[in-house]
């Protein structure tokens, strides 16, 4: 791209792309540290009501115990029970969850219920009936004290799941964020990459063809006392510029391809289930110049890769496609273990060259997308350019019906 105007924008746009991502990944993280902040002041506070449930059962239980006195507890369990209360009511006001707040409702309601009887129990002693006050206290008044604290428990447990899926919704749509980013900044090199020009070519055949008729005419001039070896080095020497423009004919523009791979990465958005995704692979394929891609899926715990897509291979192969250990000793393995991207050269009257790109979430390595390239390509920068930006674009689509996939491939023998 030689238009310095155009060359501007599409730095701004990377640039933008680039400031954009880093204010969302700090907007997210710091909500995220103070969603953690709170979830444990949250778990604090409800592990001192549950201690204040198990003293006021405790408390409530000396009225009828021997060597005890009411004149001491009853004021107490009153104070506690008061505590509780605002307790409880604190942690509602706090709770960020609908499943912790409705919980917390019932562990006030049943606080008000171990109210009541311990009022009742009271009337028991002030008449003298201790056997019917050991009896509420036994009964109702510990079996609500218990209720209470599980209430809270689960209002707890409601708090942390709630949490832990607000967390991983955030994480990924910051690897969206970082994928779609990477995406701008990559097409923005590929574009501002220098390609051939006109004048640059015809500059280079000028010359050429007037060496060439200088030659020419130097060969029709008679001279017999050269040397038959120095008339042969001349007619080489005409014949090498004529290869430079040559060369550059074959040379062709990274505009038609930067097309073709962006609208491959519109159409990465677009897919819906397994089929539409194993269409994009085959694209992929052809825009490479490869002659077989293979879509491998593990995780970022480090489980074993697994063929999840393939094109260019026959059902029959991909079933026998073994499992790769995450330590094996090949390019796809090297990748899921370094989240680098792999190259493999071709040999002359050998094999073939071939590229793994690691596929990356904000998380870590989730798999590795190879490709057998033809022709040598796999030295190309476009096309190494090109498969980052496939396995980028396809840590977003990577779900449950790709992993369902991965797991009928035979696995490798220990």
């Amino acid at each position: 791209m030689r238009s310095r105007a155009a060359r501007s924008i599409i730095v701004a746009l990377a640039v933008v792309a680039i400031a954009a991502a880093a204010a969302f990944l700090y907007r997210t993280e710091k909500e995220i540290a103070e969603s953690t902040v709170a979830l444990r002041a949250f778990d604090l506070h409800a592990r001192e009501a549950t201690d204040a449930l198990a003293d006021l059962r405790a408390g409530q239980q000396a009225y009828v115990a021997a060597g005890q006195g009411v004149t001491f507890w009853m004021p107490k369990v009153a104070a506690t029970t008061d505590n509780v209360t605002g307790a409880i009511r604190a942690l509602r006001q706090s709770a960020a969850s609908a499943d912790g707040r409705a919980a917390l409702d019932r562990a006030a309601s049943t606080v008000n219920d171990f109210a009541e009887v311990d009022k009742r129990a009271r009337d028991y002693l002030k008449s003298g009936q201790q056997l019917m006050a050991g009896d509420v206290i036994f009964t109702e008044g510990t079996e609500s004290a218990a209720n209470a604290a599980r209430q809270v428990e689960a209002a707890r447990l409601a708090e942390h799941q709630a949490f832990d899926q607000t967390s991983s919704q955030t994480r990924k749509q910051e690897a969206i964020a970082l994928a779609a980013s990477g995406g701008i900044v990559l097409l923005g090199l590929l574009l501002l990459a220098p390609t051939p020009s006109t004048a640059h070519a015809d500059a280079t055949l000028a010359p050429a063809e007037g060496l060439a008729e200088e030659e020419s005419t130097a060969r029709l001039v008679p001279n017999a006392g050269r040397p038959a070896a120095a008339k042969a080095s001349d007619a080489s020497d005409a014949a090498a510029p004529l290869e430079a423009p040559r060369s550059h004919a074959k040379s062709s523009s990274v505009g038609p391809i930067m097309k073709s791979a962006a609208e491959v990465a519109t159409d990465v958005g677009r897919v819906r289930d397994l089929s539409d995704l194993e269409r994009l692979i085959g694209r992929v394929a052809d825009l490479m110049d490869a002659s077989g891609v293979v879509v491998w899926v593990g995780n970022t715990t480090g489980a074993d890769l697994r063929a999840a897509l393939a094109h260019g291979y026959s059902p029959q192969v991909v079933a026998r496609m073994p499992a790769v250990p995450r330590s094996a000793d090949n390019a796809a393995a090297a990748a899921y273990r370094t989240g680098t991207l792999q190259i493999v050269l071709s040999r002359p009257g050998g094999a073939g060259g071939a590229i793994v790109a690691p596929i990356l979430t904000a998380d870590g390595c989730i798999g590795a997308l190879s490709a057998e390239i033809r022709h040598g390509g796999e030295a190309s920068e476009t096309v190494q350019a090109l498969a980052t930006i496939f396995a980028a674009q396809l840590a977003n689509v990577i779900s449950a019906p790709v992993e369902t996939a991965a797991s009928g491939t035979k696995t490798a023998s220990a």
